[in-house]
């Protein structure tokens, strides 16, 4: 039988005797790890959601990794580059890639009425992957009918341009491009209307065909503005573009063009900087919860020894070491932690689904890119977070304890 952990138990459960744990040191200790266990996890739930959220819009605009020509500008006036079949071949085989698709844009300005406005039309494939559009699909279908023969006049709108264009599913509208010095119309349709929240892409992009994008430049069916490249595993980023790059680094196409690749950080640096600095915050907040947790788990363990001086002296006139009269205080100590653990696991992934499934924090999408504050709690987090928690308990723990030491046998047993 474990001496300590019987007599530890004695301790913390038996309600019988004279001499009780006092309750309100039992339960603020028990609260101090709980709410600052529920603090971590709510804080690293809402940063990776939200990382997450920002980085999935981002990604389901421009892809992981995107090919394109060293010439083409940010107005999305691009050069032609062609890709041989053996070339996305190689591509789709590398690991963690899971997609490959084409795409061409052309700036184009959208006018109803007497509303115009500017835009890019980006011409998509139909082997096109539309997981991300389908998910922020609003009204309508995505063109997931676009055939390898005929170019169709369908496209997929954001809701902010319908909104400002007055358009709805099945209107038609004139979009104007501006090719060679020389105007040219195209009349297209309203198929689908979505909203990513991410305002900067929503006001910028039209979807479509991208046999239209090729006609008004006059380019063959094999060219485009450029190839996205979907990975399995954002984490794995860098890796997965060190291979592109094998394939495609230093090469030129049939036409002398020169192949350049950007994964979506380059595309976007500042927004990954400004994403980057929020794990500052989130490393405060820990730093702050735990040195409030430690410190409620010491002071209640203070006051549960001096509360306890009687035994403690008892016990080493009967011959108990230090040593066994520490692990009973330890035992004590983890079953306020336990048990302060346990409520504030449940309050930090109940208020974490909360805010994940009901967007119960509304956020204004102009500045966060997102609508509302998202939780996503990943099973590592989660256990990262408690196992962090419990190595720094048991090392916090050791300063009390050592006060045991210090205890005389004979004052103690008169002390009351």
């Amino acid at each position: 039988m474990n001496l300590e952990l019987f007599i530890a138990k004695r301790i913390h459960f038996d309600r019988q005797g004279e001499r009780v744990v006092p309750r309100p040191i039992v339960r603020i200790a028990t609260n101090g790890v709980a709410v600052s266990l529920m603090v971590m996890l709510v804080a690293i739930g809402i940063l990776s959601g939200f990382k997450s959220e920002v980085r999935e819009k981002l990604i389901g605009f421009g892809s992981h990794i995107q090919i394109s020509s060293s010439v083409s500008n940010q107005t999305y006036e691009t050069q032609p580059l062609q890709f041989s079949e053996g070339m996305i071949d190689s591509l789709s085989k590398l690991p963690n890639i899971r997609h490959t698709q084409r795409f061409a844009t052309q700036p184009c300005i959208l006018k109803v009425g007497d509303v115009v406005h500017g835009c890019v039309l980006k011409g998509v494939d139909a082997d096109y992957d539309w997981n991300f559009f389908r998910e922020n699909l609003k009204e309508g279908n995505v063109l997931s009918q676009l055939s390898d023969s005929v170019a169709s006049n369908g496209t997929l709108i954001s809701k902010k341009i319908a909104n400002l264009l007055g358009l709805h599913i099945g209107d038609k509208y004139l979009s104007y491009f501006i090719i060679d010095g020389k105007v040219r119309a195209r009349q297209l349709v309203v198929d689908g209307i979505y909203e990513s929240g991410f305002l900067d892409y929503d006001k910028l992009f039209i979807v479509g065909d991208i046999r239209h994008v090729l006609k008004l430049n006059g380019w063959q069916d094999d060219r485009c503005s450029g190839l996205e490249i979907l990975t399995q595993d954002f984490e794995q980023l860098d890796a997965s573009s060190e291979q592109v790059f094998d394939v495609v680094g230093n090469r030129y196409d049939v036409d002398g063009n020169y192949y350049l690749m950007k994964t979506i950080k380059q595309i976007n640096p500042q927004i990954f900087s400004w994403l980057d600095l929020l794990n500052t915050n989130v490393v405060i907040i820990l730093v702050l919860m735990t040195l409030v947790a430690g410190f409620t788990i010491v002071s209640g363990l203070l006051i549960l020894i001096l509360e306890r001086t009687n035994m403690v002296g008892l016990m080493k006139a009967m011959g108990a070491t230090d040593k066994c009269i520490e692990k009973i205080f330890f035992y004590h100590a983890f079953f306020l932690i336990g048990k302060g653990m346990l409520i504030g696991n449940i309050l930090g992934v109940l208020v974490c689904f909360l805010l994940d499934r009901y967007h119960l924090i509304p956020l204004n999408a102009d500045d966060y890119y997102v609508s509302y504050v998202p939780a996503h709690l990943s099973v590592v987090h989660w256990l990262a977070v408690n196992i962090c928690t419990l190595l720094v308990a048991a090392a916090i723990l050791q300063i009390p304890t050592k006060i045991i030491a210090k205890i005389s046998p004979i004052k103690s047993i008169k002390f009351d």
